[in-house]
């Protein structure tokens, strides 16, 4: 069992605050590395830390099980926190969770490929070219990020 697992093994139902993190990986086209979960959403890898982990080596661990590649250095984009993460879980669990972002470019190797258990397709898209079923708040963050960028090379 994992640190959530155990963890509610002792709290039972009562909502927990969760420390995770999400990573968008940019390829060498610009094109954004996306994730389609079981639910059928598509999202960046990412997931929650494990005890004795740092953000780094949890975003690192999460991108590695979830779509098989390896990345190096990763920048800090933003912190999410706040009601709207709140969480009701088809088991009845709840949560709260404060989520680290972080981007790469830095794709050290690997081959690309969905887990198949929490992860049923991986593949890089152009930023004009998001799919349709792509979490709103992720679709937000990358398009800001990816005009911050834009302005920031034009200056």
């Amino acid at each position: 069992m994992g640190y959530i697992e155990d963890l509610r093994g002792i709290v039972g139902d009562t909502p927990l605050l969760l420390t995770g993190v999400g990573v968008g990986i940019f390829n060498e086209q610009g094109e954004i590395l996306l994730q389609k979960k079981l639910d059928g959403r598509w999202g960046i890898p990412g997931g929650f830390m494990e005890l004795g982990e740092s953000t780094e080596q949890a975003g690192r661990r999460e991108v590695l099980e979830e779509t098989g590649l390896e990345i190096g250095e990763m920048q800090l984009v933003t912190v999410v926190s706040g009601a709207h993460t709140h969480t009701v879980l088809k088991n009845g669990h709840e949560y709260y969770s404060v989520t680290i972002v972080y981007v790469s470019n830095d794709i050290r190797g690997g081959e690309l490929k969905a887990d198949g258990i929490e992860t049923t397709e991986v593949e890089f898209y152009k930023l004009n070219e998001l799919p349709e079923n792509l979490n709103p708040m992720i679709r937000a963050m990358i398009l800001e990020y990816a005009t911050a960028q834009r302005n920031v090379e034009s200056a």
